[in-house]
Parts: C-alpha cells; sequence; structure tokens
C-alpha cells in the first residue's frame, strides 16, 4: 500500500506544472520613464481578465516540468489595444496550452500608454519587452531553457508589440541599468496572432491612437509601422489572422508577410476564411482550433 501511494506521489510530482513565478521586471523605483502618480492597476475579472493602468510591469513564468521541456520559452504579450491586457485569454491560457507541450510560457505584463505616470509613453511597451527578453535570456539556467530558444507571441495590439520587438530589438529606447540589460533582446522566433502591424490606412485606430496620439507625426506613424522596418535579421515568422477580422483588417498580416519575404526571412502565414477578432486558442471554433497545434509543428521545425 505505501509503494503504491509514493508511486503516485512521484507521478503527480512529475506531472504538474511548475508553479508560476512573478518577477518585476525592473528594480524597485528603477522604472524608466515611470512618474510617481495617483494612478492605480485595475483588475476587472467578468469573462476575461483585464488589467489596465499597468504601474508595475512584471513576467508570469509557467515552467513544464523538467522531464517535458523542449528548452524552448516563449514571452506572451496579451492584447488589448494599448488600453488593457486581455491577460488570461491571451496570457495565462496560452502559456499553459504551451507547457503542455514542454514550452516555458511566460506572460509579460507590460505597461499601458498614459498621459499620467509615463514620460514619452509611446516608447514605454517596447521598453518592458526588450527588458523582459533579457530578463529572460538572464535566468536561462534557473527557467531549464535555452539562450538561443527564446521567442515570442504577441495577439492584436499585443501583436503590434511583438512585430516592434521583432524589428527594433537593436534600438536603445532607455539607458541600461543593470547586467541583464547586457543580453540580447532580439526574438530567436516569433509569432502573430491577428497582429496590428501598420500605423497606415489598414491600422486599428484604437491602438495607434492610444500608443502615440491622435496628433501623431508621419515619421511616428513610419516608425510603429514596422512593415516598413523588417531586416534579415528579423526572426523568423509565424503569422495567423481571419480574413473577416473587422477590428484589425488582415492586410496587416499580409503587409508583414510581403516584407519578411522580401527580406529572405523564413515566415510562415495562416489565413482563415472566418473567426473574426480575438479568438485566442480558438478551441471553441471547427477550422481554428488547431492554430496552435500548426504554430507548434512549426517551432518544431526550427530546432
Amino acid at each position: 500500500m505505501k509503494t503504491k501511494l509514493l508511486l503516485l506521489l512521484l507521478l503527480m510530482v512529475n506531472g504538474i506544472l511548475a508553479q508560476d513565478t512573478i518577477l518585476p521586471l525592473w528594480p524597485t523605483g528603477n522604472i524608466p520613464n515611470h512618474v510617481k502618480s495617483s494612478e492605480k492597476e485595475i483588475h476587472e475579472q467578468k469573462e476575461i481578465l483585464r488589467i489596465s493602468k499597468v504601474q508595475v510591469p512584471t513576467i508570469e513564468v509557467y515552467l513544464p516540468s523538467k522531464r517535458d521541456a523542449t528548452g524552448e520559452a516563449v514571452l506572451i504579450f496579451p492584447g488589448g489595444g494599448y488600453g488593457i491586457l486581455a491577460y488570461d485569454w491571451e496570457g495565462t491560457d496560452i502559456a499553459k496550452f504551451l507547457n503542455g507541450k514542454g514550452i516555458a510560457g511566460i506572460v509579460v505584463k507590460y505597461r499601458l500608454p498614459s498621459n499620467v505616470s509615463q514620460t514619452d509613453k509611446k516608447y514605454v511597451p517596447l521598453i518592458d519587452a526588450q527588458r523582459a527578453i533579457r530578463l529572460v535570456r538572464s535566468k536561462v539556467e534557473e527557467f531549464n531553457i535555452q539562450s538561443n530558444k527564446i521567442g515570442i507571441i504577441g495577439f492584436s495590439a499585443g501583436g503590434h508589440l511583438a512585430s516592434t520587438l521583432g524589428t527594433h530589438f537593436n534600438e536603445e529606447v532607455y539607458q541600461p541599468i543593470d547586467g541583464i540589460d547586457k543580453e540580447s533582446a532580439r526574438p530567436d522566433f516569433m509569432a502573430l496572432a491577428y497582429p496590428v502591424i501598420s500605423f497606415g490606412p489598414n491600422t486599428h485606430s484604437g491602438s495607434k491612437i492610444n500608443l502615440i496620439g491622435e496628433e501623431e507625426s508621419s515619421e511616428l506613424s513610419d516608425y510603429f509601422s514596422n512593415e516598413k522596418h523588417v531586416s534579415d535579421q528579423t526572426p523568423p515568422t509565424f503569422l495567423l489572422h481571419a480574413t473577416d477580422d473587422a477590428a484589425v483588417p488582415v492586410e496587416n498580416s499580409l503587409l508583414f508577410y510581403k516584407a519578411v519575404k522580401d527580406k529572405g526571412v523564413s515566415a510562415t502565414m495562416h489565413i482563415y476564411p472566418k473567426g473574426g477578432h480575438g479568438f485566442g486558442l480558438g478551441l471553441h471554433d471547427e477550422h481554428l482550433k488547431d492554430w496552435g497545434k500548426q504554430m507548434i509543428d512549426w517551432i518544431e521545425s526550427l530546432r
């Protein structure tokens, strides 16, 4: 009896995913472009956990068991139009899915542009994104991952942030503060789900206004139109979109696919006739439910 109980406990320990760990991106009191204010972070839980007015950006780390780990990690940028973060739907749910495939899932709670608690708000999400991937690279041994197998995925406006990181990773948008900032901010691969890519005619106006304002210059629009900044160093890219997306036109993914293709960057694109916007894992849709498997197959092809 005792032997059976011991075996059962061992199986449970090996099968259970490592408990999530939440780490701040920045040392206390040293958050770039942060201004002390009365603004407070807000969590609203209905069908989706919506987080807004983020003050202390973090990563929430979900690790697979060591027995199942592939050595890969994916940083996850939830969407929400740069106004909120759909934190579980496009964040922790994705991390748990990745864990089931042996991949570390790391949800980035990045700061959203604010006129109250930030200076030069348009660069703040990119600042947090660069720091997040550097922080993960600094902890590869602790997280049981490999430094050359760290990718990213972003949804909607989170896809804009991910593609901004994938095209602007070498730019110094904040002053280095410690040894973590010596790490590379380049993702090794990048997945973009119904992403905002361009701030041109096919943009999502809410994301654009929240990030750069209504009186933006053409230079800023060009800077954040990420299809214009693809290089041969842009990571291999997986794109996912629905043709009937009424919020973020499918042309965003088409523009980015053409840009990476023209630069000789490896790219895979899945365009569905229906699905709308913000479908997450799409588990209840007969056509969309396999996109996660297709992404995992693509990640495996990069090994």
